[in-house]
């Protein structure tokens, strides 16, 4: 079958510099592959794939690439890896092209990477669904009351993901200067939650109506100065908490956190794959902190680790996302 992997890598394909860019990271990007080892991946599937970037070109790269069927069916399928290059709502301008066009992929809609990566948003829906989440308030300026939420608290922009501005405050003066930075560099709103201190636990999510959870992440924080996943712990290899996969969670919490995975996957209308990451507290509560409705693929990421626990190759885990949304798409396996 005809797969293009489409990714974000040169963000000056766009017609007008307009919106919000992509934020800079406060250092240079690992190099880390990921789009590459998911193309050989898929190759070794089988399929013939071509990698291509996803900018204002994509539709007719698309187009030559994979070109319509007998009764305009379509002759293939996007691995979308694409977040955006700029403007508000990143992860849902892909797909919105892609279904303009009429062409499947793998992943979320617009509408559950939408719902997903507005933090404010997806957290309402969570507290709708009976599943835990840290109080949180929205703010503006920094200066308004806390209310109930209880130093210290955690801050981060309603819309980013990569924790891009994540910061952990523990007064009011810090947590002022941690909103305005948050408002000034991306122009957005801050969430602002309690901060639970405890284990952190990622929940790898595979499927649609029947969804399978993976084994178990968690993430060492023991080492971690301010025992948050901030950018610098996650893609720095010094700083990077270490993975332990099965976490060691006995059984009755371990079934807890699975059915709360699966009804945040179910609540925020994620599809074929995703991630949930949880912190449970010093009296084994959980709290559901967000939901990657694209989460990482770099070999070395949590969601790949918690699928080759499960027995899968890398190879296999990615043909499985693939073959997830060939189903949904087409109503059977890919052959």
């Amino acid at each position: 079958m005809r797969i293009a992997v489409v990714r974000n890598r040169d963000f000056m394909g766009v017609i007008n510099r307009f919106g919000q860019p992509y934020p800079q990271p406060p250092q240079p990007w690992p190099q880390v592959r990921t789009p590459e080892s998911v193309v050989a991946a898929l190759q070794e599937g089988g399929h013939e794939v071509l990698l291509c970037e996803a900018d204002k070109g994509l539709l007719g790269t698309l187009e030559q690439f994979m070109p319509p069927g007998p009764l305009l069916n379509p002759s293939g399928i996007v691995f979308n890896l694409a977040e955006g290059i700029q403007g508000d709502f990143r992860f849902t301008h892909v797909p919105a092209m892609l279904e303009m066009a009429g062409i499947p992929y793998t992943g979320s809609d617009p509408l559950g990477h939408g719902l997903a990566d507005d933090k404010v948003i997806s957290k309402t829906l969570l507290r709708y669904s009976g599943v835990p989440t840290p109080n949180f308030r929205v703010m503006r300026l920094g200066t308004e009351g806390t209310g109930d939420l209880q130093f210290p608290l955690v801050v981060k922009p309603r819309r980013e993901d990569n924790s891009f501005g994540l910061q952990l405050v523990r007064d009011l003066s810090q947590l002022r200067q941690a909103v305005e930075a948050i408002v000034s560099q991306y122009s957005q709103d801050a969430l602002v939650e309690e901060y639970i201190e405890g284990r952190e636990i990622c929940v790898a999510l595979l499927g649609n109506e029947e969804l399978k959870v993976l084994p178990l992440v968690e993430q060492d924080l023991s080492g971690c100065e301010t025992g948050i996943m901030t950018w610098e712990a996650k893609y720095t290899a010094v700083a990077a908490p270490p993975k332990i996969c099965p976490a060691q969670i006995e059984s009755r919490l371990a079934a807890v956190l699975r059915d709360i995975s699966v009804a945040t996957f179910r609540a925020c209308h994620c599809r074929d794959y995703a991630r949930v990451d949880i912190r449970i507290d010093a009296s084994g509560r959980p709290f559901v902190l967000e939901i990657n409705s694209m989460p990482g693929l770099a070999m070395r990421a949590s969601y790949p680790l918690a699928g080759m626990t499960a027995g899968h190759s890398y190879s296999s885990l990615i043909n499985s996302i693939l073959n997830v949304a060939h189903k949904r798409c087409f109503g059977n396996d890919i052959c």
